[in-house]
C-alpha cells in the first residue's frame, strides 16, 4: 500500500496552515537522532479543523545530510536552521500522519512550534479585530455645517452654496445635500447633490460643491447626511444683497474706455493730482525699478549641434543692441581659433583641421570669447543649458544682438519711477489711512482699471456728492495703480502671458534666449512674511518658476516700495491687494508650511469676524453693478479657500505692520446658461468685459473706504452675553454672543479680567464660536473689546475697577 509520504495533500498553510508536501521515500532512511520518546510516537494536536491537524514541527537532525534527506522526501521545511545538541534544529510543515511516518523512518520529530490550535486562536483575533473596525467604521459620524447660503447673481439667476464637514476625514466619507424648495415645501423637493471633498496639502478641509449649484426655488433648508450615517440640517440664509444707499444723482463714474499700459496709467494718475491738487497728491516712491529693458542676446548653432549664446554687458537699449558677432570659417587647413574686435563687431575666426574642415566646439568658442579682453567687455558667452559643449559650431555671418523687445519707442527703457497718488482732505497722518494697489501680477490687464476707477470717483465727485466728500475729508487715501510696471509694459507688448517682473536673476543654463519669457521674480511671493526663505509653501527658488520667490526677501524694488509706503505712512490701518482672476475675496493669513499644513497664526477671532462682516458690505458693493457675486467658497482666509502663498504682501502689511487687509481677485466666473455651468474669463477678457469687471470692483474699493471710515468714526462699546448651550448632569457648556465683531477675554476662577486672560477663539476653520465646557459650577468674569479698541462698559482692563461682566453658570450635579 502507497504511503500517504508519497502522495500530495492540497491546501497551503504557512505558520500551522498546510502546505502541499511530497515525501519521496526511498530505500533506507538518514540516521536520526535517538527519539526522546523510546519506542512510542509523541501524541500529535489534532483539531478538529478542516486543516486536518497540520502543525509546524521541530526536527532535530545530526547535520546537514539529514536536512538533504528531508528535503529529498519533499518535506516541507521552513527557512530555518539552528544548531542544538545532538545536531540541527529544522522545522517542517507537517500532518499527524506525516509526522508518524517520519518517526518511523527513525526522524527525531518533536514537539509543535504551532498548530492547529494558534491558527483558530488567530483567525478568531482576527475575526474580532476586523468586527471592531467595522463598529468604529459604522459608528455615524458627527456633521458639523459651516456655510449654508443663497444668492443671486448676473440676470438674478439664484445658486445654492453649501459647506460641511464631516468628523470622518477619509476619502470614502461621502456626503450629500437635499434641500427644499421654500417654506413649507418637503425636503428634498428643492434637489439632491453629492458634495464633493475639499483637502489641501493633503490634509481634509470640509466637503463642498465644486461650483455653485443653480436653483429653480429659493430654498430655506438643507439636509446634508453622511456615508458613514451622520446627519446634519441647516438653515438656508442669503449671501450678499444688503441693501446699500445709492449714490447720489449727481454721482459721476466710468472714466476707463480701453486697456492702459503702466505709462498711461502713471500719466493719468500724475495728471489728477495736477488738476486737483487741493485734494490728491503724487508720492514718488524712493526705490526705481529695473525698467522695461534687457541685456542684447544671439544664439548659435543648433541643439543636436554646437550651441551657445552671447548675452551684451550692456543693456540693450544702451548700446547692446549695436553688438554684433560673427562665426567665420578660414578657408585654410589647420588655422588657429580666434577673436578679433573692430568697435562693436565681434569676429570668431573658427579653427579648421588639416582638411580645412571645422574643428571648433562650442566649448572652445565660449572660452576665447570670454578670455579675449576686448570681446569680453562687450559680451559674456555660454553653452546651451548647461551642455558641455562638445558639438562643432558652424559658420554664422554677422549676427546684431537685440533685446527682443516691441514696446514702440515711446515707452522708455528706463527704471520706471513707480508713482501712489495720494487723496485726502487733510494729508497729515491724522487721518485713517487705506492702501489701494493694483496689479503686482503684470498679465492681470483689468486690475490697473479698478485702481484708476477709483481715483476717478473719488475726486470728480469731491465737489458733487457728499458721501464722496465724507470719504475723502476723514481718510488717508493712498493708491498705487501698477506695482509692477515693468512686466506689465512687457505683457503688453511682448509676452501677454507675463505674470513676474522683468529682472533676470537666472544662472547661465536657464538665461539663454528661449527662457526669456520665463525669467523674473514673483513680487507676490518676495516678501518677508510666511516666505520661502522661512520654508512656507506656495513659491520656489527656480529663477524660471512662475512663482520664483527671487534671490532673497524684498530682493525686488516694487516689493521695497510697498514696504516703504506702509512704514512712511504708519496711519495706514487698512490695504486692499486686486488681482484677477476667479472672483475670490481673500484675507491672511496667506500660507502654510506644507509639512502638517502649520498655517501663519490666525487673527483671533475679534478679527476674523470683522473680515467677514465686512466683506458682506465691500462685496453687495461689488454686487451692485450688474450682479456680479463672489461665492461664499471663494471668500475667507487664502489657503482656506485657495492656496498657500509664500511670502505675499497682505502677510507682510498685516504681520509686521497690523494693517487689516483683503485680495481681491476680480474676474468671477459668468454662468453660461445653455452649458449650465460657470466659465472663467481669463486675465484679459474682451474689454467689454474688463470694463464691467473695473466698475464692480471699484465699486468694492469704494466699499473698503466706507469700512474705514466707519472704523475711524466708532466709538461704541461693543455688549456681550453669556449663552448657556448644552446642559448634562455633569457639566455645562456656554460660548458668548456678541452685537458686533469683538473679542472677549475671560477668566472662570473669579479672577478680574485682563487682555492678558483666556481669549474667546473659534471651534475651528470657518466654524462657530468656542465652546467652553465646565464640570462644577463656575463664576465667569468677562469683557469685549472691538476692533477699533472700544470696550465694553468702558471698563479698564488694566486698571482695577469692577465693571467687567459676570455671570454663575450652574452644573447641576453640583449641589
Amino acid at each position: 500500500m502507497r504511503s500517504s509520504l508519497n502522495g500530495r495533500r492540497t491546501g497551503r498553510v504557512v505558520a500551522a496552515i498546510a502546505l502541499p508536501v511530497v515525501l519521496a521515500l526511498g530505500t533506507a532512511p538518514v540516521l536520526a537522532a535517538p527519539s526522546p520518546t523510546t519506542g512510542e510516537v509523541a501524541p500529535d494536536r489534532q483539531p478538529s479543523t478542516a486543516q486536518n491537524g497540520v502543525a509546524l514541527l521541530r526536527i532535530v537532525v545530526p547535520g546537514q545530510a539529514g536536512v538533504d534527506r528531508l528535503n529529498s522526501l519533499g518535506v516541507d521545511l521552513a527557512e530555518y536552521r539552528k544548531p542544538v545538541d545532538g545536531g540541527v534544529e529544522v522545522h517542517a510543515v507537517l500532518s499527524p500522519q506525516e509526522a508518524r511516518e517520519l518517526r518511523g523512518l527513525g526522524f527525531d520529530v518533536r514537539d509543535a512550534i504551532s498548530d492547529q490550535g494558534d491558527f483558530a486562536a488567530n483567525q478568531a483575533e482576527r475575526r474580532a479585530s476586523m468586527a471592531s473596525s467595522a463598529a468604529v467604521t459604522a459608528q455615524a459620524d458627527t456633521l458639523t455645517p459651516l456655510r449654508a447660503e443663497w444668492f443671486t447673481s448676473i440676470d438674478d439667476r439664484r445658486f445654492l452654496s453649501v459647506e460641511v464637514k464631516s468628523s470622518a476625514t477619509d476619502a470614502e466619507t461621502v456626503l450629500t445635500a437635499t434641500w427644499d424648495a421654500g417654506p413649507g415645501t418637503a425636503p428634498g423637493s428643492g434637489g439632491t447633490a453629492t458634495m464633493s471633498r475639499f483637502t489641501d496639502a493633503g490634509k481634509y478641509m470640509y466637503h463642498r460643491f465644486d461650483t455653485p449649484l443653480p436653483l429653480t426655488a429659493t430654498p430655506t433648508r438643507v439636509t446634508v447626511t453622511s456615508s458613514r450615517g451622520g446627519s446634519v440640517t441647516a438653515t438656508v440664509t442669503k449671501w450678499l444683497g444688503a441693501k446699500r444707499r445709492a449714490p447720489g444723482r449727481h454721482y459721476v463714474s466710468d472714466f476707463v474706455d480701453h486697456y492702459m499700459d503702466p505709462t498711461e496709467v502713471t500719466g493719468r494718475i500724475s495728471a489728477l493730482a495736477a488738476e486737483f491738487p487741493r485734494t490728491a497728491q503724487i508720492i514718488d516712491l524712493p526705490y526705481k525699478t529695473n525698467g522695461y529693458r534687457r541685456a542684447a542676446q544671439a544664439q548659435f548653432g543648433t541643439v543636436a549641434a554646437g550651441t551657445l549664446y552671447v548675452t551684451s554687458k550692456a543693456y540693450g537699449s544702451e548700446g547692446g543692441n549695436d553688438v554684433s558677432v560673427a562665426l567665420v570659417k578660414p578657408d585654410t587647413a589647420s588655422a588657429p581659433l580666434g577673436v578679433t574686435v573692430n568697435g562693436k563687431d565681434v569676429v570668431v575666426n573658427l579653427a579648421t583641421d588639416g582638411s580645412a574642415a571645422i574643428a571648433s566646439t562650442a566649448r572652445q568658442v565660449v572660452d576665447a570669447l570670454n578670455s579675449n579682453a576686448a570681446a569680453s567687455a562687450l559680451l559674456t558667452a555660454a553653452t546651451y543649458r548647461d551642455d558641455p559643449g562638445a558639438g562643432l559650431v558652424t559658420a554664422a555671418p554677422a549676427t546684431r544682438l537685440t533685446d527682443g523687445l516691441k514696446a514702440p519707442a515711446a515707452v522708455q527703457r528706463a527704471p520706471f519711477q513707480m508713482k501712489a497718488l495720494r487723496i485726502g482732505g487733510k494729508r497729515d497722518g491724522s487721518k485713517v489711512g487705506v492702501f489701494l494697489y493694483c496689479q503686482e501680477h503684470a498679465r492681470e490687464w483689468v486690475t490697473p482699471l479698478v485702481c484708476v476707477e477709483t481715483a476717478e470717483r473719488l475726486l470728480r465727485n469731491y465737489a458733487r456728492d457728499e458721501r464722496t466728500r465724507k470719504l475723502v475729508d476723514n481718510l488717508d487715501i493712498f493708491i498705487l495703480p501698477t506695482v509692477n510696471p515693468d512686466g506689465a509694459l512687457f505683457s503688453f507688448y511682448d509676452y501677454n502671458m507675463q505674470r513676474k517682473n522683468m529682472t533676470n536673476h537666472c544662472p547661465a543654463n536657464a538665461a539663454d534666449p528661449a527662457s526669456r519669457n520665463s525669467w523674473g521674480v514673483d513680487l507676490n511671493r518676495n516678501f518677508s512674511v510666511g516666505s520661502l526663505f522661512d520654508g512656507y509653501s506656495g513659491a520656489s527658488t527656480f529663477c524660471t518658476s512662475a512663482v520664483f520667490a527671487g534671490p532673497a526677501e524684498l530682493s525686488e524694488p516694487e516689493a521695497r516700495n510697498e514696504v516703504w509706503l506702509t512704514r512712511k505712512y504708519p496711519n495706514i490701518r487698512f490695504a486692499m491687494n486686486t488681482h484677477s482672476y476667479g472672483g475670490y475675496f481673500m484675507w491672511p493669513p496667506g500660507s502654510y508650511k506644507e509639512a502638517g499644513r502649520e498655517v501663519l497664526p490666525r487673527a483671533d477671532l475679534g478679527t476674523e469676524n470683522y473680515y467677514w462682516e465686512s466683506s458682506r458690505n465691500i462685496l453687495s458693493a461689488v454686487q451692485e453693478r450688474r450682479g456680479t457675486a463672489i461665492w461664499p467658497g471663494r471668500t475667507g482666509p487664502v489657503p482656506d479657500v485657495l492656496y498657500s502663498a509664500a511670502g505675499n504682501s497682505a502677510d507682510e502689511h498685516w504681520y509686521n505692520r497690523g494693517i487689516i487687509g483683503w485680495d481681491f481677485e476680480v474676474g468671477a466666473d459668468l454662468y453660461d446658461a445653455t452649458a449650465k455651468q460657470f466659465q472663467p474669463v481669463g486675465f484679459q477678457p474682451p474689454f467689454a468685459e474688463g470694463h464691467e469687471e473695473a466698475m464692480e470692483f471699484s465699486s468694492g474699493q469704494i466699499a473698503i473706504l466706507e469700512v474705514a471710515q466707519s472704523f475711524a468714526a466708532d466709538r461704541e462699546r461693543p455688549e456681550s452675553k453669556l449663552k448657556v448651550t448644552a446642559r448634562s448632569g455633569t457639566s455645562t457648556t456656554f460660548t458668548f454672543t456678541l452685537d458686533e465683531p469683538a473679542n472677549v477675554y475671560y477668566t472662570l476662577d473669579g479672577s478680574r479680567p485682563t487682555l492678558n486672560s483666556r481669549k474667546l477663539t473659534s471651534s475651528g476653520i470657518r466654524e462657530g464660536t468656542q465652546q467652553i465646557t465646565v464640570d462644577r459650577t463656575t463664576e465667569v468674569h468677562w469683557f469685549s473689546v472691538d476692533i477699533a479698541g472700544n470696550v465694553e462698559r468702558g471698563y479698564r482692563p488694566d486698571g482695577t475697577g469692577g465693571n467687567y461682566r459676570r455671570e454663575r453658570v450652574e452644573v447641576r450635579g453640583d449641589r
